[in-house]
């Protein structure tokens, strides 16, 4: 069934308190979305952000971030007063986030609220810790030990609490209890509010599309909780490391610096932890975007502490097996494959394989050639997007793209500064036989690259941008929808 949906992380709403919640501007963000003509809502990774703000680069594969909790809702609850946040410093900046000031004053009014949460439990918060036993206790002491050693990340702690000695957790948890029971309370009042967040996207005919990075990050409660799941050396480090190799784009190619998964330990546990994974993200989202899908075919591998990525090798994946094993644990899921980089032989055939859904990106399309992402390339099996979050906006796009590329633009879609390149493109791709389009909110705002969330291999200043309040309005709503019936992409 053809239909549409919009790119928008939750960080990027034009809520107050200096970030995107999942509270009234949530709601209307799928109001709007209803009134749009839209059938989904596709997010970036929900998980809390550790240095350098990634959501792709997250201290926990299972955890919310907290700072998507909105305030005003647990004032609602009683569990704050409005004076004593409303008047704190986030940031002067309403279409930027602070996110040095967020980690330096969102916790202290998390910690209030925590306070009296814990104070009188509400009803379903044993259950809820009950539930999520299988993570829930390992992270919330990875973050209250993590507090107490400054910040640091796990490797710098002392040994016995790096390798997870039985006597050294038992006296954490003991010492820093209180810490422990606040971090655990901090998960129920995220997860509390996103369920409520779902069910009101449901209930309106917007499904949310999740996002799960393919590694976790090297100074996380996955890594340190389940080492047996990484390549490690015998101190515990990683021996190699993830990232991409040399290319058109890059001489030294991109160390991410991610540890690598053990593959042949995790097929001995029949792909355990992944089928956890999966399942618990299947629950909390309607449909769920693989990101790197490239990896499970063939991963590169790079010598842990090698200056950048021109070392590494490709080594096999786990390919079908994987996926063969979630299916049988879980059912057939509603996954999405980001197949996009270099495509080999084997990526496509395990995209066939998996029946999976993959991506096509209109601004891949015009470098030259009969490119598999020009609209009359698409098989309608596919999810096409104008952008992601890691590429420009549709006119900082236009702007920094080769002329010749750009020219090819133009001719293929017939554009003109009259209609707006943005919008001749948007059309363009929601023309296409593609069942899913997916646009990002910044392109259907005309922003261009003072919108863009993302610049890889830029390291700071990333995933910072915010819509400004009242710009998702009637008008842009009525437009959309008169173009989703045009295209046939109405619910």
């Amino acid at each position: 069934m053809r239909s549409s949906g919009v790119l928008l992380h939750l960080s990027s709403l034009p809520a107050p308190h200096g970030v995107g919640t999942m509270g009234r501007t949530a709601r209307e963000f799928v109001d709007f979305l209803e009134a749009a003509g839209q059938s989904v809502w596709q997010l970036l990774p929900i998980g809390p952000t550790g240095y350098g703000d990634s959501p792709y680069q997250s201290v926990s594969s299972f955890a919310g971030n907290p700072y998507f909790i909105d305030l005003d809702e647990l004032a609602d609850l009683g569990l704050l007063a409005p004076e004593e946040y409303r008047n704190d410093d986030w940031g002067d900046d309403p279409e930027r986030v602070d996110f040095c000031r967020l980690y330096e004053g969102r916790f202290p009014v998390l910690r209030m609220a925590a306070r009296r949460l814990l104070a009188a439990p509400p009803s379903d918060f044993s259950e809820f810790c009950r539930d999520n036993a299988f993570w829930l206790p390992d992270y919330a002491l990875f973050m209250a030990l993590k507090n107490a050693q400054g910040g640091g990340a796990f490797q710098t702690w002392p040994v016995p609490l790096q390798r997870r000695e039985p006597t050294a957790l038992a006296r954490a948890r003991e010492r820093y209890a209180d810490d422990v029971a606040f971090w655990m309370a901090v998960q129920y009042l995220f997860f509390h509010q996103w369920r409520a967040l779902k069910a009101y996207a449901n209930c309106h005919g917007i499904s949310i599309l999740g996002d799960a990075p393919i590694y976790v990050a090297a100074d996380s409660a996955d890594l340190w909780a389940r080492p047996d799941q990484f390549q490690l050396d015998e101190n515990g480090r990683p021996s190699r490391v993830a990232g991409c190799p040399p290319d058109a784009f890059s001489d030294d190619g991109q160390l991410w610096g991610n540890p690598l998964y053990d593959w042949v330990h995790m097929a001995g546990d029949g792909y355990a932890w992944w089928i956890r994974r999966i399942g618990v993200l299947c629950e909390r989202f309607d449909m769920l975007r693989i990101d790197h899908f490239r990896g499970f075919c063939d991963y590169y591998a790079i010598p842990y502490g090698a200056p950048d990525a021109r070392a590494g090798v490709w080594e096999p994946g786990p390919g079908m097996a994987l996926f063969r094993a979630v299916e049988t644990a879980l059912g057939r899921q509603r996954i999405i494959a980001e197949d996009l980089g270099t495509v080999t032989d084997g990526v496509r055939q395990l995209l066939h394989d998996s029946g999976f859904p993959g991506m096509k990106v209109l601004e891949f399309a015009f470098d030259g050639g009969d490119s598999a992402y020009l609209p009359h390339r698409y098989d309608p099996h596919c999810v096409a997007y104008t952008g992601t979050h890691d590429n420009d906006t549709v006119l900082g796009w236009f702007k920094s793209a080769p002329a010749e590329t750009a020219r090819r633009a133009e001719a293929y879609f017939g554009l003109n500064r009259a209609e707006g390149y943005n919008w001749g493109m948007l059309r363009g791709l929601w023309s296409s036989v593609a069942e899913l389009t997916v646009v990002q909110a910044q392109d259907l705002l005309g922003l261009g690259s003072e919108g863009r969330m993302n610049t890889p291999a830029v390291p700071e200043g990333n995933w910072r941008w915010r819509a400004r309040p009242g710009v998702f309005d009637g008008p842009l709503a009525e437009k959309l929808r008169c173009l989703m019936g045009l295209y046939g992409r109405l619910p």
